[in-house]
């Protein structure tokens, strides 16, 4: 291969590549897609293929003289590269994929037209007009979409069994299966497994996430705790693959949680609250201060609750305590007052804080965030606010609501402490 075929504009170009997972193509002068690779870093992988030109073989030479321009797609994870690359193998057809193959068939996974459909790995797609499966691929690199196929029978939890059992196996104690065997999931439920696997497999992750938040939503909301806790396992599962592609600037947040809030400018200062204590004992408080997204350490107060416990505590008298200290006692004078109030907690929580602000006479934009589902609980609104799980708005406000967790539980253990040395 002559290097030097690659004009400078482009090694300019490669060299300034983003060191993150994604997909490539190189293209020719007429802007023909002559192969698409994947890396788990492009700027890496790509510089390689123009930096030791001696070492690479006389077809990849000869590809490498080809290539006018490169074009690429940054990924959230080496997994998900491997499914855009197959997908865009697929719609293009390079020829240089297709000559690198040295006659091995790439792997395809298999879903199979049955009443309980199964998902499966196979080497090559059936002829026969009988075979009414769905095929997916084919995917250039088979260790990692055996990997993939076990995040994907893990995620969505198919039979892989050929026959039924009379008794649940192994898969279902462990949690990748549902048992439609012995009739632990009807068709219907599990036909809307099968469609959200066929979304994920075909790249429209987004609006799945979105399916799927707000069906948790739903059933935490009908009390079907179980459903929702699998939906929500689900969810963290999938992000772990599809994660924001970029961080976005502190302004990007505070301006979506703005829009998402319905509030006249963006929270530029953050108060978040939380409590602590153990069965009623050593009941603490804290509150945090964010100016722009970021800590604001020096404006942090822990409150020793001055209120009466129960044995199991009350969060909601607790939560009242903390409000009334802060913006009715004398660090309503000491501090300046926030855009935003954060309560730790669900609607129980943030009525408890309105109603202080109310008997204070204060108005401020106040929500909770609810623990076991994340869900954003804002006042007047039945239905709680469902942010993906990728949202820079929910990173931002779960990092909020942690590092007044962090806070509270730090003066807690330290008055433990004090009481346990006495």
């Amino acid at each position: 291969m002559a290097s030097s075929s690659i004009s400078s504009a482009l090694r300019h170009r490669i060299r300034a590549l983003p060191d993150q997972p994604g997909v490539y193509l190189f293209k020719d002068a007429a802007g023909t897609v002559l192969y698409v690779g994947k890396a788990l870093s492009l700027r890496k992988r790509v510089s390689s293929y123009v930096q030791r030109p001696a070492e690479l073989s006389p077809r990849i030479a000869h590809l490498i003289d080809r290539i006018a321009d490169v074009e690429v797609h940054t990924t959230s994870s080496e997994a998900e590269a491997l499914l855009r690359e197959s997908e865009l193998i697929k719609c293009h057809q390079p020829k240089y994929n297709v000559a690198f193959r040295d006659d091995k068939s790439y792997p395809l996974l298999r879903l199979t037209h049955e009443r309980f459909p199964r998902l499966l790995l196979t080497r090559r797609k059936r002829i026969d007009p009988s075979d009414r499966s769905r095929y997916f691929g084919p995917y250039p690199d088979a260790g990692s979409v055996h990997a993939a196929l076990q995040f994907l029978r893990r995620v969505f939890p198919l039979r892989s069994c050929r026959t039924f059992p009379k008794t649940p196996c192994l898969e279902y104690h462990i949690g990748q299966c549902l048992a439609p065997c012995v009739g632990g999931l009807d068709e219907p439920a599990y036909n809307k497994i099968v469609k959200d696997l066929v979304e994920f497999l075909e790249g429209q992750r987004d609006e799945l996430l979105r399916d799927l938040s707000r069906r948790m939503a739903q059933a935490s909301h009908h009390q079907r705790y179980e459903e929702a806790a699998r939906l929500r396992d689900q969810i963290e599962a999938l992000t772990s693959v599809i994660v924001a592609k970029a961080k976005s600037s502190l302004a990007g947040p505070l301006e979506q949680l703005q829009l998402a809030l319905s509030l006249p400018a963006p929270p530029r200062r953050i108060e978040a609250f939380d409590c602590s204590h153990l069965y009623g004992t050593h009941a603490v408080g804290s509150m945090v201060t964010f100016l722009d997204g970021k800590p604001c350490k020096a404006h942090y107060r822990h409150f020793k609750i001055e209120t009466e416990q129960t044995r199991g505590g009350d969060d909601t008298r607790m939560m009242r305590e903390l409000i009334r200290r802060r913006y009715g006692g004398t660090l309503s004078k000491e501090l300046p007052w926030p855009d935003l109030i954060i309560v730790d907690g669900g609607r129980a929580q943030l009525n408890a804080a309105l109603d202080e602000l109310s008997a204070l006479g204060r108005t401020m934009a106040t929500m909770g965030l609810a623990k076991r589902f994340e869900q954003i609980i804002v006042p007047h609104q039945a239905d709680p606010i469902v942010l993906l799980p990728t949202s820079p708005v929910l990173h931002l406000i779960q990092h909020i609501r942690d590092e007044a967790h962090r806070f509270a539980i730090t003066y807690h253990r330290r008055l433990r402490a004090k009481g346990l040395f006495k």
